[in-house]
Parts: C-alpha cells; sequence; structure tokens
C-alpha cells in the first residue's frame, strides 16, 4: 500500500538525457530508494520517482539482472519489493556485522503456531488451543507480536469479544512470501509429512 508522502521536487522525466542514460538513471533511483527502505516498496511508490508510464515492472527486471553477481538480490515479497542480502552469506555476516535483532529465533512449535495463524487469520487464542489441543501461552503470543511477526486482528462488535491474531508484513518477508495466497497448499504439506492434524 502506497503511504502517503510529500511531493519531492525531482525531475521524473529526465528528457535532459539521453534514453539509455534515463533509463539507468531510473534504474539507480529504484535502487536507492530499495536500498534505503526497511520494508518492502510497492510499485506506486517507486513509480513517484521514475517517468510518467515508465515500467516499473521493467525496470525491476534490469536491476535484477544487474544485481545477479552481487551478495544482496531483489526479493518480491509483501506486495512490493526489497534489496536483502543473499542467504550464503548469511553465516559471515553473522560473524562479523552486528545484526542485531533481526534473526528470528524460532523453535519448532512457534512456526507450528504462525503456520496456524497464517492459515486460520483471524484466530483467537481458544481457536489455537483447539488446532494444537492445549493452551497456548501469552508469553509465546507475546513474542511473536514482539517480534512482528503476528498483530491483533479484528474483533467482533459485540462487547467482551476475544482479540483475534493475524500475520503481518514482516510475516510475509520472513517466509519469502507475496502473499498469503504463496503459502503452501494444507493437503501438500501434509502428504509431505510436514504439519497435519494435530
Amino acid at each position: 500500500m502506497a503511504k502517503d508522502r510529500p511531493n519531492a521536487d525531482i525531475d521524473r522525466e529526465l528528457e535532459e538525457l539521453p534514453a539509455e542514460l534515463r533509463w539507468r538513471e531510473w534504474m539507480r533511483r529504484i535502487e536507492a530508494v530499495l536500498f534505503a527502505s526497511a520494508s518492502p516498496v510497492p510499485r506506486e511508490d517507486l513509480a513517484r520517482v521514475v517517468g510518467q508510464g515508465v515500467s516499473v515492472d521493467l525496470l525491476i527486471e534490469d536491476l535484477n539482472a544487474d544485481v545477479a553477481e552481487r551478495p544482496y538480490e531483489l526479493a518480491a515479497v509483501a506486495g512490493g519489493w526489497m534489496l536483502r542480502t543473499r542467504a550464503t552469506y548469511a553465516d559471515v555476516i553473522r560473524a562479523a556485522a552486528d545484526v542485531g535483532g533481526q534473526d528470528l529465533d524460532l523453535r519448532e512449535f512457534d512456526v507450528a503456531v504462525l503456520a496456524a495463524v497464517a492459515y486460520n487469520q483471524p484466530i483467537t487464542r481458544d481457536g489455537l488451543k483447539d488446532i494444537f489441543g492445549k493452551e497456548i501461552s501469552r508469553d509465546l503470543i507475546g513474542r511473536l507480536h514482539a517480534r512482528d511477526l503476528i498483530a491483533t486482528g479484528p474483533r467482533s462488535p459485540r462487547r467482551g469479544a476475544p482479540y483475534t491474531f493475524v500475520t503481518t508484513e514482516k510475516f510475509l518477508v520472513a517466509f519469502d512470501l507475496q502473499s498469503l495466497r504463496d503459502l503452501p497448499d494444507r493437503e501438500q504439506l501434509e502428504d509431505a509429512g510436514v504439519g497435519g492434524s494435530q
């Protein structure tokens, strides 16, 4: 979803540049925006820095080819794009860089609860209890909420209605999903021996 931004006084059309240099500058602008953003940037926001009628998708495609040999990649997640380090460099980054708080450090049961929320959202704690056959601790819900993987969802308009939980954009990013439609089919997971009924 595009966020409200002040209209920057930038030359979007770049008419004084030859076509090839204009295209290259638009690619650089998109790369700069993605580099600076902490979250995926939707197409509408990227369109604000390029010429009117220019295909953001084609610019993204060319930028993706341009960064193919770099230690980072262009990823389509959560309805937008972002730059992120390639997974093959995770160990060297942990060895030399301060990545404080970026590691999700999820236990197997945490991931199972996240999957239950993702497939059944909005879902209450009682709904999770029905799935797992036991109470889901407030501590676990709190950890997932603190990591911004789940959020409070809609409540019924009736008085005393329980809170529900839904997944967040960070959940989509962490699990490399464009949207919840990209979740694996439940039956395929069960056939593969993952998940199954509780």
